[in-house]
């Protein structure tokens, strides 16, 4: 058999298992945390009015994040049917485009294999891409974009500039201005690492490529704009945008060190062979025209330019700077490229072993975050069609599971149990599914007109008959 041959089918088979390996037990946990059920609900609710330009909550506008994952979640319920598995497939499909594009590089160079293991097992990537995350969506629309500009840097072809614009345009319907941000970020910052000025059909490029970008995201931004006006620019630009990078309004405050630890958290199990890698780039040739030399100083203005910009912002979360692994993979790669294969293959399958392990026991304590259980018990007893007053915690998940049965006030917020009088319940009629921490279910235990239904270890679940 010819080797080339051999290598394709190696390939093929590869991909096949880290396929199997993204999509495997999607739907096994509730979906879980304050994002992912709101997200899910917001892609069921288009799924549902038919309509794609306006994100809503319980009916309420919701302009915090893009629409591209929501268009994800609402197209898979319509092929697949509402559910967990189909609320993540979406992003675990970006995962997996993630891991093609730095494969894509990587191949270029001689690092196709490692950096196609490296990047499937990263345990960053793998975590978000089993969640409904836009993270994981802006990671892939960032990672084709600065892989187009790569590959323009090492084989001048002016169609992969077109490209990388296109992908800047997808990644501003991912996530908003940081999509356009962090390519143009890294693609200064790659420039400045090696001391030259950009190409000229790069900067000819701009009078082109950004109209192209913003033409791209349009497709959503013109509509939702021209539908919603200031209150959109308001919410979306002002508030989840400026005033979440420059202030602690929605309170995530993390030190100045907190991403360069993240990254090294992100990059498991592979972080001993990232700090290699920085370790010897006080001996690369920055400047020199070499493939493996552009891709080093390429990689590491990939990783530099997230974490500087995302350490001085006043609001911190973990995946923020996820857009970050593609490149660390790369550099990984190139640190175990003259090492023996098999060191990258135990690494990398021990990684999934112990990834499938895990997932075959989380949904013991992934349920005490959740109130799916809690709600099928509540239904059990009579109470499938009763109002829910849920709770504003971490747990959002009531607003997925008791979609259109949870009580929302005029801000779009849940009613919570506090917030009822018994005279307004009883105008309301009929019976409710009350939502409260645990440890204060002993105060509602023998109370006239109060049910305790059960509880998950974390929240209990009453039925309230006013």
């Amino acid at each position: 058999m010819h080797p080339s041959t051999l290598a394709k089918r190696v390939y093929i088979f590869l991909f096949i298992l880290i396929i199997a390996f993204y999509l495997y037990g999607l739907g096994q946990l509730p979906l879980l945390g304050p994002d992912e059920p709101r997200y899910a609900q917001i892609g069921r609710e288009m799924f549902l009015t038919g309509d794609f330009i306006t994100p809503r909550l319980g009916g309420h506008t919701w302009f915090e994040k893009p629409a591209l994952l929501y268009w994800m979640i609402a197209a898979a319920f319509k092929i697949f049917g509402v559910s967990e598995w189909s609320a993540r497939v979406g992003p675990a499909i970006c995962g997996l485009l993630t891991i093609g594009a730095v494969w894509w590089v990587g191949r270029e160079i001689d690092l196709g294999f490692p950096s196609l293991l490296i990047t499937a097992t990263c345990l960053g990537l793998v975590v978000f891409s089993r969640a409904a995350s836009f993270d994981v969506v802006v990671t892939m629309t960032t990672t084709w974009s600065l892989a187009f500009f790569l590959m323009y840097q090492l084989r001048s072809r002016r169609v992969l500039l077109i490209g990388f614009y296109s992908f800047v345009g997808l990644s501003l319907l991912a996530k908003g201005l940081v999509g356009i941000v962090v390519p143009f970020g890294v693609a200064g910052l790659y420039y400045l690492l090696r001391r030259a000025w950009p190409e000229r059909s790069v900067l000819l490029s701009l009078f082109w490529g950004v109209p192209l970008a913003l033409a791209v995201a349009a497709i959503w931004y013109g509509p939702v704009i021209a539908k919603h006006g200031w209150s959109f620019v308001d919410e979306f630009f002002v508030q989840h945008h400026f005033a979440r990078y420059v202030s602690n309004k929605y309170h995530h405050p993390q030190p100045i060190y907190f991403y360069p630890v993240i990254i090294l958290m992100l990059a498991v199990p592979w972080t001993p062979f990232l700090i290699e890698a920085f370790i010897k780039a006080r001996r690369w040739t920055w400047r020199s025209a070499d493939d493996l030399s552009i891709v080093r100083v390429f990689s590491l203005a990939w990783i530099l330019f997230p974490i500087v910009f995302f350490s001085f912002s006043g609001s911190k979360l973990p995946g923020y700077v996820l857009p970050v692994l593609p490149g660390a993979a790369l550099l990984i790669a190139d640190v175990l490229r003259k090492r023996k294969p098999a060191v990258t293959i135990s690494i990398a399958s021990a990684t999934v072993v112990l990834v499938l392990i895990a997932l075959a026991f989380a949904g013991r304590f992934a349920n005490r975050e959740s109130v799916r259980d809690l709600l099928v018990l509540a239904d059990a007893r009579g109470y499938a069609n009763a109002p829910v007053l849920a709770q504003r915690s971490d747990d959002r998940s009531a607003e997925f599971y008791a979609y259109d049965r949870v009580i929302y006030n005029e801000d779009g917020e849940p009613v919570t149990f506090d917030e009822v009088s018994v005279d307004e319940a009883r105008a309301r009629g009929g019976r409710f599914v009350v939502f409260i921490p645990v440890q204060y279910v002993e105060n509602f235990r023998g109370a006239a007109g109060i049910e305790v239904i059960g509880d998950n270890g974390r929240t209990a679940i009453l039925g309230w008959n006013p």
